[in-house]
């Protein structure tokens, strides 16, 4: 039953030796389990203030972290520290630390993919699992030992878009730290929030948006200056450093090479979100082999006229989807 609107705090938590910034919403759920909410690149807790009021009003407790190197959560300086398995840790951690034993998992951008190697490495704490955005891709994600043709991720992103595509040039120290200034903070924030993340937007040739182009209707200047404010005290290199551990993670994954995602799976992407439009995605998507990979994926939803941000560009469709979900469990 819907309830009044829910009250989000904020607290900070040791997990997993770092200290942690959770916001939360809801009770104790009920007897629900709980719902922990992954946010991407460059995002906080704050991506996911739609769909925890949304849950929360429904029952369900509601954990939104801000994850390592982001916000207030702490972001140690070597790069090597924030590898997959650094950060599942986090999660498991974060569990451990509010008395969580299974949980359902929300996740987006690399926080859909933080959530498909939890489900991967510890599917023993997830009951069922919604991602947006960023299909499970074992190729870009776990070295397969057997295949010849098998190429590290950045690699593999260079073949196809080339070297001035995001995640290529983040990978040289100091590059990305240019470009993205912790002073210009919210005008990075504006200007990636606004656009709607193709191919064309992330490889670096994008035109920038004139200082006073209207915001999308699904974003204030109060949701910017949150995300500016929080970058400009924190900087971005903490999240740049996920993306410097993406080689790291392929190979340190190898294990995994042949593992299922065994996790009850819902998976929910705009059409025009430029994750929809990886070479042969849809076809994985759609015609079998997400769902070899997934055994238990119940559904592929695609919303159209949504970009990449889509948790906030489609709130409550986005946020009625994850409850519809979970509610049969």
């Amino acid at each position: 039953m819907e309830g009044a609107a829910a009250e989000i705090r904020h607290r900070t938590v040791e997990a997993n030796g770092i200290s942690m910034h959770v916001a939360e919403a809801g009770g104790d759920g009920n007897g629900r389990p709980a719902i922990v909410f992954l946010h991407g690149f460059p995002e906080l807790w704050y991506s996911w203030r739609h769909q925890m009021e949304h849950l929360a009003a429904r029952g369900y407790r509601c954990v939104a972290p801000d994850l390592r190197g982001y916000g207030g959560t702490a972001a140690p300086p070597e790069v090597s520290a924030y590898s997959a398995f650094h950060i599942v840790g986090d999660v498991v951690g974060l569990l451990d630390a509010l008395g969580l034993d299974k949980v359902f998992l929300v996740g987006h951008d690399w926080g859909a993919l933080i959530a498909w190697y939890m489900c991967l490495f510890r599917p023993d704490k997830v009951i069922a699992l919604v991602n947006t955005s960023v299909a499970f891709m074992r190729h870009i994600m776990i070295r397969a030992g057997a295949d010849p043709d098998a190429v590290k991720t950045t690699e593999y992103f260079r073949r196809i878009y080339g070297p001035t595509y995001y995640i290529v040039r983040f990978q040289e120290p100091g590059v990305a730290e240019t470009e993205f200034s912790p002073a210009n903070a919210r005008y990075i924030m504006k200007q990636i929030l606004s656009n709607r993340f193709t191919s064309e937007a992330a490889g670096g040739e994008k035109p920038a948006p004139a200082d006073d182009e209207p915001l999308p209707a699904w974003l204030t200047e109060a949701d910017v200056d949150y995300f500016g404010s929080a970058f400009e005290k924190t900087g971005f290199t903490g999240g740049i450093n996920w993306y410097r551990n993406m080689d790291r993670n392929w190979e340190l994954a190898a294990p995994w090479a042949d593992a299922k995602v065994t996790v009850p799976t819902k998976f929910i992407v705009g059409d025009g979100d430029l994750t929809y439009h990886y070479p042969g995605i849809q076809d994985y998507l759609h015609k079998g082999g997400f769902k070899a990979d997934v055994p238990l994926l119940e559904d592929v939803v695609v919303i159209p006229g949504a970009g990449h941000f889509i948790q906030q560009e489609k709130a409550d469709e986005v946020s009625k989807h994850i409850y519809d979900f979970f509610a049969k469990f």
